[in-house]
């Protein structure tokens, strides 16, 4: 199936409300275009140098998600080219962020990242640190919190839902409190094979990859 005819399913499938991302890491940028060509402009990448490389060669009026384990040595490409950082998932990378984007006056839309599901092989900070994690964004001058978002592990439609629901009861819960450089705008949950169920529990931001692409071939990288 053509990329222009993957989209244009998906859109006529998620509510005005939701923002799609198409996940376009190890895409080519013919690939890309295509996608772009029916109107997209927000893409999210999982590793640095790729976000940098498509940044410098590819249409300027792209918003940039970058969606993957963000290391602290590497925060310094991403300064004035990332739309959104999904992945904020402790404290010493959010003191780097803050550093890096304050040295150029810049500011650092991010998400946190919550491992939900306790899943030892994903990202995201637990609940029980989420607490220190936003006093310490409330000091922050350069990084503004926009949201949650999280990668739940493999399993079936109960556990799905379940782990987004409780996501939701967090993004819910967060935004009736009234902290510094924090808002609940964006809950980022919801892939190729679960965005319907994320969807229906509170997502408003789903990350699609091979369902607009297709199958992914890593040897384009």
């Amino acid at each position: 199936m053509p990329i222009r005819e993957r989209i244009d399913n998906l859109k006529s499938q998620i509510p005005i409300h939701a923002n799609l991302i198409a996940v376009s890491k190890t895409r080519t940028l013919e690939e890309i275009e295509e996608a772009y060509l029916t109107g997209m402009r927000d893409f999210g990448e999982n590793k640095v140098q790729e976000l940098v490389d498509k940044y410098d060669k590819f249409h300027k009026d792209v918003k940039w998600h970058f969606i993957g384990h963000l290391q602290r040595n590497k925060v310094k490409y991403i300064v004035g080219k990332v739309f959104l950082i999904h992945s904020l998932d402790n404290i010493q990378l959010l003191n780097e962020i803050e550093k890096k984007f304050a040295s150029v006056g810049e500011t650092a839309n991010v998400l946190i990242q919550i491992n939900i599901g306790r899943d030892e092989n994903k990202s995201g900070i637990l609940i029980e640190a989420l607490e220190e994690l936003i006093s310490a964004c409330e000091k922050c001058k350069n990084v503004k919190v926009l949201g949650l978002m999280t990668v739940i592990p493999k399993g079936d439609e109960s556990s799905n839902r379940k782990y987004f629901r409780k996501m939701k009861e967090i993004f819910e819960d967060l935004k009736t409190k009234n902290f510094k450089n924090i808002s609940m705008k964006y809950l980022s949950m919801g892939m190729s094979g679960d965005y319907k169920i994320a969807l229906e529990e509170g997502a408003n931001v789903i990350r699609i990859g091979e369902g607009i692409f297709g199958k992914r071939n890593y040897n384009n990288i």
